[in-house]
């Protein structure tokens, strides 16, 4: 189902991939201010062309590509491949090292109609205009969203572990505390495997919605500005970051909620009477044991509210009264439950779309987060949650529906500047598509 396509990547040159931590960036979309300021000091750091300011951000991040590939700052490689990312991290509280283990590569830039890239989130219209805006003046992509294909056989893993013998550079440790590692796969029978694997499978986007929607627009552009157009430019193709759904190291993260205001001036006492209809209500004596004491429990949270915690659970009997309009996988998420009897019930805030633009509701990823704020009184009230699993991920996007926002973090995220690709139309002379790599021709 899926076509990739080997790329011949930009990458800074040697002497300055010697020390890559200088010149990575986070992504565009969870990089602070703070941090944006600090690599903004560096002119020759990522953040330059993935998130450019002035009054001209796209046509900034354009003078200063052209600069960097006429300087040698940037240097294609010779030969197209695909390129063996790895990841390794650790998670808080856990002696466990990981290593996340993915490829880039081009991957076509499907419709979502056409069911082979799936999505489990909404996007938001401004951000994904400002992402086609960047690639529709620059031509070039600066960090790789993450897929996800299912191969219980892991037939590709030899092939990753064996280029990751021999790799291009690595981090120190990244702005989250991961190490990355680059190397390069350019065996033309090798990647050929890669394609037909990847050929029969589905590909769930994981992380990136904004910049793989910010791809459809450039390229559904193009093809109305071009009628004689033959499928194989370049501009069809997004690059992507694709690992195994079927690996443990794979790791998603809870995001929990914090009510920064309960509408109405509803008081602590009258927000737990109106939950008392939907839930059980458990007094706790520690709030650090909230994380315990819902884990791997459906339809359970935890509350801190005015200093005193709580374990919630849904009265089984009222999920029925779920009547929102999408399928019974997402009504039976945890984070669904959640949204709809506290935030529309409880709360008086009606349907997701309203949910979604409500200022009163702030999204941490940090428990001690979370306590504190409602502590220091910038939050009236933290909803703890468990972790979404991957097998929910993947029911929810093969019933065609989209989880509530903000359901998933998949942990670590990809960095910008690891490996840059051009999408330029002269790419079709650089062997991008030599015909041994195309997807239906033999070796």
């Amino acid at each position: 189902m899926a076509e990739i396509q080997p790329v011949r990547g930009w990458r800074y040159n040697a002497e300055l991939s010697a020390h890559i931590d200088d010149y990575v960036s986070p992504l565009f979309d969870v990089v602070s201010q703070k941090q944006r300021e600090a690599l903004y000091r560096n002119e020759l750091n990522s953040i330059h062309l993935s998130v450019p300011r002035g009054e001209d951000p796209a046509g900034a991040a354009l003078a200063r590509l052209t600069e960097w590939q006429n300087a040698g700052v940037l240097r294609q490689d010779e030969l197209p491949g695909i390129y063996v990312y790895y990841q390794y991290f650790r998670l808080p509280g856990s002696s466990r090292e990981y290593c996340r283990k993915g490829f880039m590569c081009h991957i076509r830039a499907y419709d979502w109609s056409e069911n082979v890239v799936l999505r489990h989130e909404n996007t938001l219209p401004a951000a994904v205009n400002d992402r086609a805006e960047l690639l529709a003046r620059t031509q070039f992509q600066t960090s790789a969203t993450h897929g996800l294909y299912r191969d219980d056989d892991f037939e590709l893993e030899r092939y990753l572990d064996e280029a990751m013998q021999d790799p291009l550079y690595q981090t120190e440790e990244d702005y989250q505390g991961a190490r990355d590692v680059l190397a390069v796969i350019q065996d033309a029978q090798v990647i050929r495997r890669f394609q037909q694997v990847l050929s029969r499978r589905e590909v769930i986007l994981a992380d990136g919605h904004h910049r793989y929607e910010g791809s459809l627009a450039y390229r559904q552009a193009r093809l109305l500005a071009e009628p004689g157009h033959t499928g194989r430019e370049p501009w069809n193709y997004h690059l992507m970051y694709l690992t195994n759904a079927a690996a443990d190291d794979l790791r998603i993260l809870p995001t929990h909620r914090l009510l920064l205001e309960l509408p109405g001036g509803l008081s602590d006492a009258e927000f737990l009477a109106r939950l008392e209809p939907y839930f059980t209500q458990l007094p706790l004596d520690d709030a650090y044991d909230l994380p315990e004491r819902i884990a791997g429990k459906p339809w359970a949270f935890g509350l801190y509210l005015g200093g005193q915690s709580f374990k919630l659970r849904l009265r089984p009997e009222v999920h029925a009264q779920l009547d929102w309009d999408t399928t019974p996988e997402v009504k039976n998420l945890d984070l669904t439950v959640l949204h709809y009897f506290v935030l529309e019930k409880a709360l008086g805030i009606i349907g997701p779309d309203a949910q979604r633009s409500w200022p009163g509701v702030a999204y941490v990823r940090t428990f001690s987060e979370c306590l504190s704020r409602v502590d220091r009184q910038e939050a009236r009230a933290a909803l703890i949650v468990n972790e979404v699993t991957m097998e929910e991920v993947e029911r929810v996007c093969h019933s065609g529906a989209v989880m509530p926002p903000k359901s998933t973090f998949f942990y670590p995220k990809t960095i910008g500047g690891f490996l840059f690709t051009s999408i330029r139309d002269d790419e079709h002379d650089n062997g991008f598509y030599a015909p041994h790599f195309a997807p239906d021709s033999g070796l």
